[in-house]
């Protein structure tokens, strides 16, 4: 980490690190679950921020589907806060906006 608490890079990640993270909080990670964080790492790539949940929405849209994009099925993979999870489990600052 740099100064100020953000991120100078992305830090090292693998699909295993984002698989334990989700096991502490009793979920199961599928292939759907690992393309939605693959796609907040792009995000966090491209935009140097974590995506809060309308952000989040409109980058799965476009990365993998418009389905795939809506709330309730993001809703569905990360039960609680979408943003929050994907943002823990992809190994990300938690988004600004979420509490």
């Amino acid at each position: 980490m740099s100064d100020k608490n953000y991120l100078a890079k992305l830090p090292p990640w693998t699909p295993e690190t984002a698989s334990r993270l989700a096991a502490e909080d009793q979920l199961k990670l599928s292939a759907e679950h690992l393309e939605v964080l693959e796609a907040a790492r792009q995000f966090y790539d491209q935009f140097g921020f974590s995506p809060s949940m309308r952000p989040l929405c409109k980058t799965v849209a476009a990365e993998l589907s418009i389905e795939k994009g809506r709330s309730i099925y993001l809703l569905q993979l990360f039960p609680g806060s979408p943003a929050k999870l994907v943002a823990k489990f992809a190994g990300l600052p938690k988004p600004k906006n979420c509490i």
